[in-house]
């Protein structure tokens, strides 16, 4: 196929305009580009394959070899400037090691592409609020995959809790051994390519549920980190407040855990308590993240759309309130940097240090 000029879709108008917007004519189903087909991108492409709002049209890894076996109507690129440059997407899923979110996301806006990253949003909480910036200064929508806020029990939960009693307590445990959930992706065990370890990794997807239970201001009071003979943080437990209510959180999570336990527990003000449990009725390995991520593609498809036709800057990159996200129900909505800087204030508290301000050049 000859790709259409830079920044063009195939009618020849550019996706976006030049304040972001989203061309008239190209609101139909999203073009998308897959940036990095490690371990979790088998479920971004499973929502793909099923979606209405959104078609996989390009895809790109710097290993040829994991580009064999896709369909042939999709591009194939191994890097990601290049699918970029020629490549008719209108937005990117980048997947990709936690320390090339970063230089890939930043690419993706500097050509004008919408992006949905994979948490977290960057592992310098200086580079997370660096695009931030950039995507407000360049009007697009950048919005962070927490998968586990589509999870089925966890918004059952939600929808549960009655109006009007105030939640006291909220504990989230996040545990699993990391080796079985890693596969072939042994960077995460790199605390230099995952930007630490439990606490940087699945530390995200937990500090989000605790701002989606609690309101978008949360704080940690307390942190202890157990860390293994290589410095990798195996273990964390973390203590977090919501000022504004008084409510408390506890974040348990383990890298070394015999078998997996991901559960959201309740206690509400008048001492009625409900739980989640967050891999209920799914047997299969991994079994609840083709739904979740489904979730993640089906809010991030709506952003785009919200900020293409109402000229509004939704989602993390306008930085929302304690407001609705678009299409997933109450709660805050999905913030890639506010849960890089608990992430960041954590790591602050274990370690005695400042936060990790460099970034990139």
């Amino acid at each position: 196929m000859t790709a259409a000029p830079y920044g063009r879709g195939r009618d020849g108008r550019r996706p976006w305009t030049a304040h972001g917007q989203m061309a008239a004519s190209q609101r139909t189903a999203l073009r998308i580009g897959m940036i990095g087909l490690g371990v979790i991108s088998r479920f971004y492409l499973a929502a793909l394959e099923r979606s209405p709002e959104a078609e996989l049209v390009a895809v790109c890894d710097r290993d040829p070899a994991a580009l064999a076996g896709l369909p042939a109507h999709l591009e194939r690129h191994t890097d990601h400037r290049r699918l970029l440059r020629e490549a008719e997407v209108d937005a990117v899923v980048v997947n990709v090691p936690n320390d090339a979110h970063f230089p890939v996301c930043r690419d993706a806006l500097a050509a004008g592409r919408a992006v949905c990253v994979e948490k977290p949003l960057a592992t310098r909480v200086a580079d997370a609020r660096a695009l931030d910036r950039y995507a407000r200064e360049r009007g697009l929508p950048l919005f962070t995959s927490f998968h586990r806020r589509y999870n089925d029990p966890v918004r059952a939960l939600l929808g549960r809790l009655p109006e009007g009693v105030p939640v006291d307590t909220l504990t989230v445990r996040y545990k699993e051994t990391i080796e079985e959930h890693a596969g072939r992706d042994r960077w995460y065990l790199d605390p230099a390519r995952c930007g630490g370890g439990c606490l940087a990794d699945n530390g995200p997807n937990a500090l989000d549920l605790v701002r989606l239970f609690l309101g978008g201001d949360v704080s940690v009071d307390r942190v202890a980190l157990d860390r293994d003979r290589l410095g990798v943080d195996r273990a964390a437990r973390m203590l977090l407040r919501a000022p504004a209510t008084g409510a408390r959180a506890r974040v348990e999570l383990d890298w070394s855990y015999p078998g997996e336990r991901k559960t959201v527990e309740v206690r509400l003000a008048d001492g009625r308590a409900d739980a989640a449990d967050m891999l209920a009725g799914h047997t299969e390995f991994k079994g609840s993240l083709w739904h979740e991520y489904a979730g993640v593609l089906r809010d991030f498809a709506r952003v785009v759309r919200a900020h293409g036709t109402s000229g509004t800057r939704s989602g993390p990159a306008s930085r929302p309130g304690p407001a609705s996200p678009v299409g997933s129900g109450p709660g805050p909505a999905p913030d890639g940097l506010a849960v890089a800087e608990l992430v960041a204030a954590c790591y602050t508290l274990a370690d005695g240090a400042p936060e990790r301000e460099e970034t990139h050049a």
